[in-house]
């Protein structure tokens, strides 16, 4: 059935939205013209809502912030059988509960994707509501698209350079959550808690 590349995380949670602006970067800057199919999928926090793409797919491909223990912005690569094991390892959020058991539902059907790569980056801050991928994640996050793009060449897909960002009817994540307007009405920390509702939050 092809490639899909699959973004998850949380935009909403700083680095955590890590995998979503990683498949956003991707469809902004390239265009797959013929080769090997690939659908792109902002998975967001679906979690078993994504077990159709997953078991459709004949080669996976997947972004996404993850706990390695390591530097942040390090990217590490897992891939087959060893992701569905590793995303179990060292949970960050409850999405990565939620995606390990599609990818282990994928394997007990027999329907899992004959090739799955994992390009996962070490976050540096999750716990900023309403915040943005810090400086060394962004940076991060090039290297992790040109590693895709290089992947998804191997496999037989054909990326081409686009000349003019998708429309806004093809963009796979929503125009009220794209980077761009994203970070154009996001209120500054002054103005808006970022760790939870501030009524709530303990006093010292």
């Amino acid at each position: 059935m092809g490639i899909t590349v699959l973004g998850i995380g949380n935009v909403l949670w700083a680095d955590e939205g890590f995998g979503v602006r990683c498949v956003e970067a991707l469809q902004q800057r390239w265009h797959f013209d013929g080769g090997e199919p690939v659908q792109l999928v902002d998975g967001g926090t679906q979690g078993l809502y994504l077990i159709q793409h997953v078991q459709a797919a004949t080669k996976l491909l997947i972004f996404d912030a993850i706990d390695y223990g390591l530097e942040p912005g390090t990217l590490r690569l897992i891939e087959d059988d060893e992701v569905p094991r590793f995303m179990g390892a060292k949970k960050m959020s409850l999405h990565q509960t939620g995606f390990q058991e599609v990818l282990m539902l994928a394997q007990l059907t027999e329907k899992f994707p004959e090739s799955v790569l994992l390009i996962g980056c070490q976050p540096q801050e999750i716990d900023d509501f309403g915040g943005s991928l810090r400086p060394v994640v962004r940076t991060a996050l090039e290297d992790a698209v040109a590693l895709g793009v290089d992947r998804l060449r191997a496999w037989g897909a054909k990326p081409v350079p686009r000349l003019a960002p998708p429309a806004g009817d093809e963009a796979v994540t929503v125009r009220t959550l794209a980077i761009e307007g994203y970070e154009a009405g996001r209120p500054s920390a002054d103005q808006a808690c970022r760790i939870g509702d501030e009524r709530f939050l303990l006093q010292p």
